[in-house]
C-alpha cells in the first residue's frame, strides 16, 4: 500500500538532531510534547535507560533493503556493542539470514503475527496460514508474538472461549508473547475496566500461561505477575483498606439490586451500602437517588404522569421515591448507569436492566446472612425535607429496620451510617453501637481543629473525596492535602470516594490502573477504606503479595509521587494555576437539630417546565434567594402604591 510522509531513510541521524519525538497517541496527554525529547539510538536507550534486557523489533526488512539499507548488517553490528536478548520481526526470511549470525543462548529470535489475513511480504502467505504450521515457524524462530485476541478473541467487546494457540505453541517448543495489552482502551466487559484482570486472564486461568506480554503500561502486567498472580488460598489479605461498595457492585450491574450486591459480596466486599429511599407507603429501600429516573426506566412507564417538582431537592423536575408506593417502584426496571458516556464508555449493556430493587429488609437479611460481610454501611440523605414536607422519617425507618433485622445486638457485623448532615448522625448518635460517617461533600484542603472536634462529637469516621487527597489540576495530581493527616491526628479513621475502574476516572499519574490508584491512596495517602462500585479491584488489591513488604517493595507496587508528572511539564503548556480548594469550618458542619414531621402538603404537579432550585443548607432547608426577597419588595411597594 502506498504511503506519503517522512520517512528515516530520508534523513541522517545528525538531520534528525533536531527532530522531538511527541505523544502520537492522541487520547494521551500532550503536555511533555515540549520537552524536546530526542530520538534514540539503540545505544542511547541502553547507556542511557541501562535496561535489564533489551529487545529490538525489526518491522519494514524489506522496505530497507529495497532502498539499499541491510538490517541484518545493522542488528550484526549493533550487537557487538550491546547485547540484544530479543529481536522480532514480521518477516520469515530476515529471521532465517539472521538466525546464524547471532547465538541462540543470548539472542531469541521471536516471529511476530500481524492480522490473520494479512499477507507476511517476504514469503507471501498470510499469517493465518503460518498459525496453522507452527513446527514450520520453529525452524526459524524460538518463540511467536501474536495478538492478543489470537488467544482469546473478542466479539462485540466479549471474550470468546480462548483457542488452543499458547498450548499448540509450547508443544511445538515456541514460546508464546502476547501483543496489544493498552490500559487506556475500552478493555472486554469481562475484565470490568480492571487491567491487571485482564492481564491476570492470559498468565494465571488454570489452563494455560503465555510467557510474556507487549504492552504500552508496563507496570500493570509487572504488578499482575510479580504480586497477583497464584495468590495464596490460605491468606485472607490484610485489613486495610476497608473495602466498601457503591451501591453494590454498580459498575457491572444497576445499582443497588439483588445482582449488583450478590456480585459485590462475591467480589470480596467487606461492606456492602444501602442509600435509602423512602416509598410513598413508607417502605425504605435501596437507591442511589431520590429520582427515579436516575436509576430506572420509570419515565417510560405508566407511573410518567407523577413528574413533580421538588426544590429543595433539586433543580428542575423529577419522578421521586415519595410518589411511588414501593409495589409501584417494584414493578420498575433498574437501569445501569454509565457515568462516562461522554467519554463513550459505556458499561455492560447485557445488564444494562437486569436484576430487582431491594428493600432496606431484604437488604439487611442479605448481609446478615452472608459469612463473608463484615458489615453494612446504611446511607441517609433528604432526613429534613422528608420529614417536613412528606411526612415520613427515613431515620426512625431506618432505626427500625435495623432493630428488627437483629443488628442492633446479635449479628456481629459492623453497622455503618453514613450522612452528609450532622443533624442526622446528632439525631441517631447514641443508638445502638452503630459507627456514624459523616461525608464531607465538598472539596477541601484542610479542617481547623475546631471543626474536626465538633465532627467528633457526633462522628465516629470521615468520608471525604479523592480530590481532598490528591488534588487534580487539567487530571494532573498537584500534591497532597493535610486532610487525612489532620483526621487521623484526632483518631477519626478516613474513607475515600469514589474509586471506578474506567481510565478516564483516574488522573494520568496512576498510569490508567485502578489498582495503581487504590494501591497509591492506601500506602501514599494513608487513607483507611476506599468506596467503589468495582469493589473487586480493591478486594484483590488486599490479597496481594506484595503487601508489607517494606523495604522490599518492589517499585511498581510503590505508590506514585503526587505532583511529580507535573514537574515534567514544560512552563509554556503548565496547566493554570487553580485556586486552593477551602478549609472546612465549623459552619460547613454544624446545623440546627432535624424538623419535626408535619402533614405532608400535595406535590406540585408540573408541566414538564424546569425551575432553578434554592440554595439550601446542609440540613436541607432552603434559603431564600435575594432575588425572591427583592421581588416580594417591589410586588409589596406595589400593593402600597395601589392603596
Amino acid at each position: 500500500v502506498a504511503t506519503q510522509g517522512w520517512f528515516s531513510i530520508d534523513f541522517t541521524l545528525s538531520d534528525l538532531a533536531n527532530v522531538f519525538v511527541t505523544q502520537g497517541i492522541y487520547s494521551r496527554a500532550t503536555k511533555f510534547d515540549g520537552n524536546f525529547f530526542p530520538i534514540l539510538t539503540v545505544q542511547d536507550v541502553v547507556s542511557q535507560v541501562k535496561p535489564p534486557a533489551l529487545w529490538l523489533n525489526i518491522q519494514h526488512d524489506i522496505f530497507f533493503t529495497q532502498h539499499n539499507l541491510s538490517m541484518r548488517n545493522f542488528v550484526i553490528s549493533t550487537s557487538r556493542s550491546v547485547v540484544i536478548d530479543y529481536i522480532s520481526s514480521p518477516e520469515v526470511r530476515f529471521l532465517m539470514g539472521i538466525a546464524g549470525r547471532v547465538s541462540p543462548t543470548k539472542t531469541k529470535l521471536i516471529f511476530r503475527f500481524m492480522g490473520k489475513d494479512d499477507r507476511e511480504p517476504s514469503i507471501n502467505q498470510t499469517y493465518g496460514s503460518l498459525l496453522t504450521n507452527l513446527t514450520y515457524v520453529k525452524t526459524f524462530a524460538s518463540g511467536i508474538l501474536v495478538p492478543k485476541d489470537y488467544i482469546w478473541p473478542v466479539d462485540n467487546n466479549y471474550l470468546q472461549a480462548y483457542t488452543s494457540l499458547v498450548s499448540d505453541a509450547h508443544k511445538a517448543g515456541l514460546t508464546v508473547f502476547a501483543a496489544d495489552f493498552v490500559n487506556d482502551v475500552p478493555l472486554s466487559y469481562n475484565y470490568s475496566f480492571d487491567p491487571v484482570a485482564e492481564t491476570l486472564s492470559y498468565i494465571d486461568n488454570g489452563a494455560f500461561s503465555v510467557d510474556g506480554v507487549l504492552t504500552d503500561f508496563p507496570i500493570t502486567p509487572s504488578a499482575a505477575i510479580g504480586c497477583f498472580a497464584h495468590p495464596s488460598k490460605i491468606s485472607s489479605g490484610q485489613a486495610r483498606p476497608l473495602v466498601i461498595s457503591l451501591n453494590g457492585a454498580s459498575g457491572d450491574y444497576p445499582g443497588c439490586t439483588d445482582l449488583a450486591y450478590a456480585k459485590a459480596i462475591s467480589d470480596g466486599t467487606d461492606i456492602i451500602d444501602c442509600p435509602v429511599q423512602m416509598s410513598k407507603d413508607g417502605i425504605p429501600f435501596c437507591l442511589s437517588s431520590i429520582n427515579l429516573i436516575d436509576n430506572s426506566d420509570v419515565a417510560t412507564t405508566q407511573f410518567r404522569d407523577r413528574m413533580t417538582s421538588a426544590p429543595e431537592i433539586q433543580s428542575g423536575t423529577g419522578i421521586f421515591s415519595f410518589s411511588l408506593t414501593w409495589s409501584e417502584i417494584q414493578k420498575l426496571k433498574p437501569v445501569l448507569a454509565s457515568p462516562y458516556s461522554k467519554f463513550k464508555i459505556f458499561r455492560n449493556p447485557a445488564n444494562r436492566n437486569v436484576g430487582k430493587f431491594q428493600s432496606l429488609s431484604d437488604f439487611l437479611t442479605l448481609a446478615k446472612n452472608s459469612s463473608s460481610v463484615s458489615g453494612v454501611l446504611i446511607n441517609i440523605e433528604n432526613a429534613a425535607y422528608l420529614a417536613k414536607d412528606k411526612s415520613l422519617s427515613i431515620t426512625d425507618a431506618v432505626l427500625d429496620a435495623l432493630s428488627k433485622a437483629g443488628f442492633n445486638s446479635q449479628t456481629g457485623k459492623k453497622v455503618m451510617i453514613k450522612s452528609t448532615n450532622s443533624s442526622v448522625l446528632t439525631k441517631i448518635k447514641g443508638n445502638a453501637n452503630y459507627e456514624l460517617v459523616y461525608e464531607v461533600d465538598e472539596n477541601i484542603r484542610d479542617a481547623t481543629n475546631a471543626t474536626v472536634l465538633d465532627i467528633k462529637d457526633f462522628a465516629d469516621s470521615v468520608v471525604v473525596r479523592k480530590t481532598s487527597v490528591f488534588p487534580e489540576n487539567e487530571f494532573f495530581l498537584t500534591g497532597v492535602t493535610d486532610v487525612v493527616t489532620k483526621l487521623h491526628a484526632f483518631k477519626l479513621p478516613v474513607y475515600v470516594q469514589t474509586f471506578s475502574n474506567e481510565f478516564v476516572s483516574q488522573a494520568w499519574d496512576f498510569f490508567s490502573d485502578a489498582t495503581v490508584e487504590v494501591n497509591s491512596f492506601v500506602v501514599g495517602g494513608e487513607i483507611d477504606g476506599v468506596i467503589t462500585d468495582f469493589p473487586k479491584t480493591s478486594a484483590s488489591y488486599k490479597r496481594n503479595k506484595c503487601l508489607g513488604l517494606g523495604s522490599k517493595t518492589p517499585a511498581y507496587m510503590s505508590p506514585v509521587q503526587a505532583g511529580s508528572l507535573m514537574q515534567v511539564i514544560p512552563p509554556p503548556v503548565f496547566p493554570p494555576a487553580q485556586a486552593p480548594y477551602p478549609v472546612l469550618t465549623e459552619s460547613d458542619v454544624v446545623e440546627p437539630p432535624l424538623p419535626a414531621m408535619q402533614k405532608a402538603s400535595s406535590p406540585t404537579a408540573t408541566n414538564g417546565s424546569t425551575a432553578e432550585a434554592p440554595s439550601q443548607g446542609k440540613s436541607g432547608q432552603p434559603k431564600l434567594p435575594a432575588g425572591v426577597f427583592l421581588l416580594t419588595l417591589v410586588m409589596l411597594l406595589a400593593t402600597l402604591f395601589l392603596l
